[in-house]
């Protein structure tokens, strides 16, 4: 029968090429990439033998593709400075108040008193008297009152004031000598008498 002498010639004819490749494919295992020698190979064994394609390995995927070095700054660069910021002084705010500038009194001289005349229309009077027991400064205003500023006592006397703020007397006294002042508010004016006890 035709087809039973096919089938068995080709089973013979593939036992017989496993068998023939089987030291082929011992010798691939030990020397990978090394090809049999055509000349060595039987016929029928040449005739069989298919060949099959690599397959190619898979492309790098994104992440195992080697990425570009990202420059790293020079230690030497220099950062830019900036310049502080600077602000201008505000002017400051006007209120709608204003002030007036405050004028000193007039001073006038009258009967050797130096006399101010304050804002209330009151005058003030100011006076040195000096006598051989001491010397004193004397203020009236014509309201009438009277002030002792300053006395000093000369040498070898002693001071002591007396009176009231209406009528004041000063004295310079030394044993058996006195000196006094004595100022009062009389007709409209500044009055003051000076006299001396003893000596």
């Amino acid at each position: 029968m035709p087809i039973a002498g096919w089938c068995l010639a080709t089973a013979a004819s593939i036992a017989l090429s496993s068998f023939a490749l089987s030291p082929v494919l011992n010798a691939a295992k030990t020397d990978v990439g090394a090809l049999p020698d055509l000349g060595r190979v039987p016929a029928a064994e040449v005739a069989v033998t298919t060949t099959t394609a690599e397959t190619p390995s898979p492309a790098a995927t994104p992440s195992e593709q080697d990425e570009p070095e990202t420059p790293k700054p020079s230690r030497s660069s220099r950062k830019p400075t900036s310049k502080p910021a600077t602000t201008e002084p505000t002017a400051p705010a006007t209120t709608g108040t204003t002030t007036r500038p405050t004028t000193k009194p007039a001073t006038t001289t009258e009967d050797g008193w130096t006399v101010t005349t304050g804002e209330d229309g009151l005058k003030t009077y100011v006076k040195t008297f000096t006598t051989d027991g001491g010397r004193a400064v004397i203020k009236m205003i014509s309201n009438g009152t009277v002030f002792l500023v300053t006395a000093t006592p000369a040498d070898g006397y002693t001071v002591q004031k007396n009176g009231s703020d209406t009528n004041l007397a000063v004295y310079f006294n030394q044993p058996g000598r006195s000196f006094i002042v004595h100022a009062q508010w009389f007709n409209g004016a500044p009055f003051v008498e000076v006299s001396e006890v003893g000596g």
